[in-house]
Parts: C-alpha cells; structure tokens; sequence
C-alpha cells in the first residue's frame, strides 16, 4: 500500500514527467506517462478531397478517382480511410495516370495498356511463368499473362476483383473508373483502415510485393495529399504550404523559431538537439503561422490555448485545413497536450513527430490521444 507521502511524490514525478515532455513537444515517453496516452479511434469517413488536384493527372482519370472513393462504402463496406490520393499514387506508379492514352468520356482508355507477356523469359525483369488464365479476353494474349490497364491488375487477380465503377453492367480493367474502384476493393481487403500508416503501407505492398514499390507510392499519396490541401485559400493556404515546404527537414526537440529551422536541446529521453538543424513539432506551427503575422506560444500545450477550440468529441471531420491539431495524455486536459501539428485534410497533418524523424504528411491518428483542433486563422 502506498502512503500519502509516496503517492505525492510520485505524483510529482509524473507531473514533472509531462511538463518536460510538453515543454518541447515529442511522442509519449514509455512507462507511467505512456500508461495515461489515450488513443482515439475515430471514424472520418472515406474523406476524399473533392477539390484537390495535381497537374499530372488527366482530369478524367482524377474524375475516377474521386469517383471510385465515393463508391468506397459500397465494394468495401468495412474500410476506412480510402481518398483518391491513395489511387493517384498507385496509378502513378503503374501507368502514370494513361499517359499517351485517350479516355473517352465513359471512362474507356484506347489503346489498351498492356505489361509485358509474364513468360519467364526476363524481358522487363519478369523471371516467373505465369500461365494464361483468361484466354486474351483482357491481356489480348492466350501465350500467357500479363498486366492490364492503368492499375495493370493480372487477369486473374482481376477475375476476382474488378468492380462495374460506371454503372454500364460490365467490369473492364481498361476502364479507368472500373480500374479504380477494383482498386479500392483490392487496397481495402475485408475491411482495412488505411488512415494508419502501417495497414495503407500493407495494402500497397499487397499490390506489389516490393518495399522500394511501396516507398515509391508512398511518395507519390504524400505529393497528392499536398495537391489536395492546396485548395486552401488565403492565409491557410500560406501556412500549409510553408509548412509543407519544410518536408524532409530533421526533428530536433526544442528546434526551430519564427523565422527558420535552428538547433534545439537535449530532450527527457536523451536525444541531443542541439547537434541537430530543424524543427520540433511546436516549432514547425511557430514558423509556419508566422508567415502570415500569427505568433503562436512556443509550446504545443499554451497554443491549444489560441484561436476557436475544437474539441476531440466533435471528431476530426470539424477540422479544416489549416487548423492546428493536439494530441494530450488525459482526455479533456490541455494542460497534458504533448504535440500539434497543422491539419491538411481527410485525416491527415503535417507533423514533425519525434527525434529520429523528418517533418512529414502523417495521418492525424499516426499520434495517439487526439485532443482536438483550435482555429487560429
């Protein structure tokens, strides 16, 4: 049993704990602190960006995205998570978008795309036999298989999977919006949540076996979640896109200031910023929102105090971009807030999150005990 004393201490211990965590702004530090992070499982829908766009994309094959993810509920009642960034990465990858093709305005790409005939012989790195499955119907070839269409699904794969995407009775892989809502079927499995970063990770290596494919996709959603975001306008806009602009700098606790990215200081868990140039999570809304005349607190835990608070009970679907989102060990608590990042949309930050790190497009649930918003701009 423990006595008054001892319970005093050590909650002062903790307290001290947190007040040093906050101060700077990092993941949850293991053991008693850790034991009070609160992880909010909420559901923001499929969160498509309606309108966002990128200047490679066709706009008929970005119309299929955003078509295919306001199918989503219906191929893949239990996923969550599926926006068209997701397909635009894939496609990218696979086909880049139909480049050199047209589509027609019911969704048919002409001429057809074909991958090479998968027959071992290692022409275009292929080293396996794969025999033919559906006669030439889809890859125009009875010799064997190969990929087809702008999500170069395997005949087989597609016999299985492929979706009617523009409600004309016949599923075709050379279509772009039945290509793209068979990918959403494919990505989501049997129900995925594919706002956490290691199941949307898993499902693209689903599609292909390679982590350097999955590197290579993952950088592509990021770039479109950003063309996404950029339709913010006005000073929103101007905060997200030079926060976003910082992508790739390191995490350093205590770094970064109104006016760039700087050296910080040696956090609770032993990291020494000072021999690192770049941002903390706090630091990172400091420069960004001082590039439209907005001087926010140092802290992630005194900036919940600026601006409209959000609160985490009215889900992150009452986030717009540009809002600034925090995340706190004890729920209802901002005094326990330990990050922030600056909301882009359909479920996803810009965060600096933890030593080791680079600012990054994060989902919003990459960090646990969401703690709700606070509009500044």
């Amino acid at each position: 049993m423990m006595t008054p004393s001892k319970r005093v201490v050590k909650f002062a211990v903790l307290t001290g704990s947190l007040v040093a965590l906050v101060a700077c702004c990092a993941a949850p530090l293991s053991g008693a602190a850790g034991r009070l992070a609160v992880l909010a499982q909420l559901d923001s829908g499929t969160g498509s960006y309606e309108s966002g766009s990128s200047a490679d994309i066709p706009p008929r094959m970005l119309q299929a995205y955003k078509s295919a993810v306001s199918q989503a509920h219906r191929v893949a009642p239990k996923c969550h998570g599926m926006r068209w960034p997701i397909l635009a990465g894939i496609a990218k990858v696979e086909s880049n978008h139909a480049a050199g093709r047209d589509i027609a305005a019911n969704g048919d790409i002409r001429p057809r795309i074909y991958g090479v005939l998968l027959n071992g012989s290692g022409a275009g790195g292929n080293t396996t036999v794969f025999n033919d499955t559906d006669g030439g119907r889809w890859d125009g070839t009875a010799l064997g298989e190969r990929a087809v269409g702008p999500f170069q699904f395997m005949p087989a794969t597609w016999q299985s999977t492929g979706q009617d995407g523009n409600g004309d009775h016949q599923r075709d892989p050379h279509n772009a919006d039945d290509a793209a809502l068979g990918a959403v079927a494919y990505l989501c499995g049997r129900g995925r949540d594919l706002r956490k970063a290691g199941q949307l990770r898993a499902a693209i290596f689903q599609y292909n076996h390679s982590s350097a494919y999955v590197t290579n996709v993952t950088q592509w959603i990021e770039q479109y979640t950003a063309a996404g975001a950029s339709s913010a306008t006005g000073n929103a806009r101007t905060v997200i896109e030079a926060a976003m602009a910082q992508r790739g700098t390191p995490y350093s606790w205590g770094g970064g200031n109104e006016h760039e990215p700087t050296t910080g200081s040696m956090s609770p868990g032993g990291h020494d910023g000072s021999r690192v140039r770049g941002f903390d999570c706090s630091g990172l809304t400091v420069y960004a929102f001082a590039r439209v005349g907005i001087k926010l607190p140092r802290t992630a835990a005194a900036q919940a105090g600026r601006g409209q608070r959000i609160p985490a009970s009215a889900g992150t679907g009452a986030l717009r971009p540009g809002d600034l989102v925090f995340f706190g060990y004890v729920p209802g608590r901002d005094s326990s807030i330990y990050h922030v990042g600056i909301y882009l949309g359909s479920g996803q930050m810009i965060n600096a999150p933890r030593p080791g790190t680079v600012v990054r497009v994060d989902p919003v649930d990459a960090m646990s005990g969401y703690a709700g918003g606070a509009r500044v701009l």
